[in-house]
């Protein structure tokens, strides 16, 4: 697995060879550094500790402070530990680019959603407003019964209704990379991302499964269909 701290910077489109738009977001990965290193001897498995972004020293507790300062690195306003493959490789103070990746690369991307406070169950939900005639009264964006009587004598756990909407973890699982610029820290996928713009992003190669199609994977077996009794012309209308 291979992994990187960023941050979004904003959506965009390009053009493909072809002249097809393609909407992308725009991230800022990296440079991160190596802070901490996990072995299978003494931890019981390898992994490192990423740091991302510079912050003054005074921003950070004697911990924290402490943390880094033995290993060497300036302080750092993130840290995150990731499973990457080359990870006995690493070595603390070393950097990780954006190159890390490449184009056609296929990644998960995780962040905060944007948060929109305090809502109702017409916005969080997509709950149905009641009729506005025939005496609706002033409920009309309420939540109405929750269908609860003297059994159960009490609303089960997961029922729609207001409250936080938002600022939630959520990961957007197998975009692809379209363009990879180790000068400039960026990385474009494409796809939209999580988040507001200015907000921090992980990047990680996606746990999806991605099989090669082979030749005659779109011809059937079954002799009820026009590609099984006729596989030449099913082929031949497939390209």
């Amino acid at each position: 697995m291979k992994a990187i701290i960023g941050k979004k910077v904003g959506m965009s489109q390009i053009f493909d060879e072809n002249g097809h738009v393609i909407p992308v977001t725009v991230i800022e990965a990296g440079p991160c550094v190596v802070t901490m290193k996990k072995t299978a001897e003494k931890d019981g498995y390898e992994s490192v500790q990423l740091g991302y972004e510079d912050v003054p020293e005074r921003k950070l507790n004697k911990p924290e402070m402490g943390h880094l300062t033995k290993a060497g690195v300036s302080p750092k306003k993130h840290l995150k530990e990731f499973k990457l493959e080359n990870a006995a490789e690493l070595n603390i103070g070393d950097l990780v680019k954006a190159d890390t990746f490449k184009a056609g690369d296929f990644v998960d991307v995780t962040g905060t959603s944007k948060g929109h406070g305090y809502a109702g169950v017409i916005k969080r939900w997509g709950a149905q407003r009641t009729p506005m005639t025939h005496g609706g009264g002033p409920v009309h964006r309420h939540a109405g019964s929750m269908g609860s009587s003297s059994d159960p004598s009490k609303i089960f756990k997961g029922k729609i209704g207001a409250g936080h909407m938002g600022v939630d973890q959520v990961t957007v699982q197998n975009l692809s990379v379209v363009k990879v610029d180790p000068e400039l820290n960026m990385l474009v996928v494409c796809g939209a991302v999580p988040g507001p713009k200015g907000s921090l992003v992980t990047i990680k190669s996606t746990v999806k499964v991605h099989k090669i199609k082979q030749a005659g994977a779109d011809i059937s077996k079954n002799p009820q269909k026009a590609s099984g009794r006729n596989p030449q012309k099913a082929s031949a209308r497939n390209k």
